[in-house]
């Protein structure tokens, strides 16, 4: 009979003492209110104090910048994949395609661009698995909206999901940073989706 550590009866996971998760949703709350004040300037420190929590209170919940942008923004990341699941059944590729995409410019510019500065590129290693796997969700949905774009001739073949990612974010931190100017956020996504379009006609052209 085995005497093994793997046989003994494990001792049930503790929860989250309520302080703690107190302090957890309040930090959450406080963050989200200083990110949209400040954006990218924004820092762990200032969000400490405005929440009333010590540093080391934070980083044990949060240890990196990224963890807490995750932590914010992980349920909207998912919203907006379910969107895009959903659109994948509507009668209109293209339209399908230009719907989300937009969608992804709309939470993009979420805190003073701070989410397209994040999701515009590829996360580097220190950013964590967290935000590694928003990018990835975005991707993954994203590719499959544009794949049936291509097969219904709305969208030209070869187009890198990365690059037209980072074409809306673009189109997002400028529409952004112009807050006086409501509609330039559709103006620049009028370009991009009609130039998907245009490059998709000429390639279905055929020399005789």
């Amino acid at each position: 009979m085995s005497t093994g550590r793997a046989d003994r009866p494990q001792p049930p996971r503790r929860r989250m003492r309520a302080d703690a998760r107190d302090n957890r949703e309040r930090v959450l709350r406080t963050a989200k209110a200083v990110f949209t004040e400040y954006g990218a300037e924004a820092s762990l420190n200032k969000i400490a104090q405005r929440a009333g929590v010590g540093a080391g209170t934070l980083y044990r919940h949060f240890p990196t910048f990224e963890a807490l942008l995750v932590a914010i923004i992980s349920d909207d990341v998912e919203a907006l994949c379910a969107e895009g699941r959903d659109l994948l059944t509507h009668p209109s590729p293209d339209e399908a395609l230009q719907a989300w995409l937009r969608a992804v410019a709309v939470h993009a510019t979420a805190m003073r661009g701070l989410v397209a500065t994040q999701m515009a590129g590829q996360p580097t290693p220190e950013a964590g698995a967290g935000l590694a796997a928003c990018h990835d969700a975005i991707r993954a949905t994203g590719s499959a909206l544009l794949t049936r774009a291509e097969r219904a001739g709305t969208a030209p073949g070869g187009i890198d999901i990365g690059d037209l990612l980072k074409l809306v974010n673009a189109a997002a931190w400028a529409s952004e940073q112009t807050p006086e100017d409501d509609d330039l956020l559709d103006r620049l996504l009028i370009l991009i989706n009609s130039n998907l379009r245009r490059r998709s006609e000429e390639g279905a052209v055929r020399p005789e």
